[in-house]
């Protein structure tokens, strides 16, 4: 399924990490530190890093939004690969996309990617578009197993009660967030976002890549 030889083109739908990338207002930066350098001396590069586990592009977990759920190491990687379709969407800022803006019957693959362009990687704004709880249930309803977005959540930054994510819960699906869709158009495509297998984390950074026949 992913000979890489059989696709026309492969798309990088990851931010660059970097100290320049956002993170949530709270929320650890990224930091990394050279621990030994060539440039210096040393006979090799060793660095370490230090960050928030939401960082970039990246999978949230059950345990981020339900108590006693299971943490990032526990998901089934085939999630996270496979038939993807990305819808764009001209939801205005600080809203949610809701079921009028866009068809609920072209829905036709598995893993649905929203293209909002209401957020850029390097920088931090509160009105991102997020999605509703109600487009979740529909999603589910069609068979969707993973939703994505081009912003930092699929709810508002302001939410506390995180009613897309309970939905997500409920209908047993996965997100993925922080994705980078500006040079991307609608369509289908096959998609590979997986996680790192991080014992209990509630979230886990991942390169995603989507690869059109």
């Amino acid at each position: 399924m992913f000979d890489l030889d059989s696709f026309e083109k492969i798309y990088d739908i990851s931010p660059l990490i970097s100290e320049n990338i956002a993170v949530f207002p709270g929320d650890t930066p990224f930091k990394r530190q050279v621990l030994m350098s060539q440039d210096q001396g040393h006979h090799l590069d060793l660095s370490s890093i230090h960050t928030t586990v939401h960082l970039g592009a990246h999978a949230d977990a059950t345990n981020h939004y339900g108590p006693g759920e299971q943490g990032i190491d526990q998901k089934d990687v085939r999630v996270y690969m496979g038939s993807c379709q990305v819808i764009q969407v001209r939801t205005a800022f600080n809203q949610r996309i809701s079921l009028f803006d866009f068809e609920i019957n072209q829905v036709t693959k598995p893993r649905v990617l929203f293209k909002t362009l209401s957020f850029q990687p390097n920088e931090w704004r509160d009105d991102f578009v997020a999605l509703s709880a109600e487009v979740i249930q529909a999603l589910a309803k069609v068979g969707v197993i993973l939703v994505g977005i081009d912003t930092p959540s699929i709810d508002p930054s302001s939410s506390k009660s995180l009613e897309s994510h309970k939905a997500v819960l409920e209908n047993n699906m996965s997100v993925l967030e922080g994705l980078v869709l500006d040079e991307v158009a609608e369509g289908e495509y096959q998609l590979m976002a997986l996680p790192l297998k991080i014992k209990d984390a509630d979230a886990s950074p991942v390169r995603a890549i989507l690869c059109k026949f």
